[in-house]
């Protein structure tokens, strides 16, 4: 189960526009760690090469040490690293644990006849699902019925029934009212609370000084600046990503 991650030096070019040029990053195991930055910073592009959707043409990524090729998002799994995109994958008109053990389902055998095990089913998702939210007792509720909020615990849910140690959250807030947002902060709380490693994608400042530990900000698909958000506001952040400042003012 990975814990740590590292890309080194990546680059990714479209033709001849350059996504990324030289990019690193450290993700150190059990943060929260933001990756911010104007639109065409690059961050959308590292995140599909973190999730092995996207091959870098130079440089690679280092899971706990050692280097690591994903060729599909498959590897990337199988090494530790689960990416909830902001679209999430779920089924709306299926159950929350039809969901969660979609493509996984579990079966069981009577008299040689095998059949969907979905009492387990239910009971480990209600297992996974208290880990990030215990208000959800239900599993047999619909996604659709849900909140934004609540159907970000579900696609979470199945990052924790792939056993991934390193959960990556593609701008998990946007278009979510106030209440819902502050569900998905501290479902982040959570997830590191489960030490869980969790990289954020957001736009939005203030979720992340509310919940990273480090922030790194990309600029035209370069490494601009590092931060701890200790102590730092969502408008400090916010002037450090316009200004495209490379050294941090105290």
């Amino acid at each position: 189960m990975a814990t740590k991650v590292s890309a080194k030096d990546i680059h990714k070019n479209y033709g001849a526009v350059e996504a990324l040029r030289g990019v690193s990053i450290d993700v150190q195991e059990g943060e929260v760690h933001a990756i911010c930055g104007d639109n065409g910073a690059g961050k959308s592009t590292l995140i599909k090469v973190l999730a092995g959707v996207e091959t870098p043409d130079r440089g690679e990524v280092i899971i706990d040490g050692s280097p690591c090729l994903f060729t599909n998002p498959t590897d990337a799994l199988r090494a530790g690293i689960a990416t909830i995109h902001q679209d999430l994958a779920v089924a709306p008109r299926m159950t929350i644990y039809q969901n969660i053990f979609m493509g996984a389902e579990l079966t069981s055998r009577f008299l040689g006849v095998p059949f969907l095990d979905k009492k387990t089913m239910r009971r480990d998702s209600l297992t996974y699902m208290s880990q990030l939210n215990k208000s959800i007792t239900d599993m047999n509720i619909k996604v659709e019925a849900l909140s934004g909020g609540q159907r970000q615990a579900v696609a979470i849910c199945r990052a924790l029934r792939w056993n991934a140690g390193v959960v990556v959250l593609d701008e998990p807030t946007a278009a979510l009212g106030v209440r819902e947002t502050e569900q998905v902060l501290e479902l982040i709380r959570s997830l590191k609370k489960a030490g869980k490693t969790v990289i954020l994608i957001s736009h939005s400042m203030k979720d992340v000084v509310a919940v990273a530990d480090r922030v790194s900000i990309l600029r035209h698909g370069e490494n601009q600046l590092q931060l701890e958000t200790a102590g730092l506001s969502a408008d400090d952040l916010s002037r450090y990503i316009l200004s495209g400042e490379t050294t941090q003012v105290h």
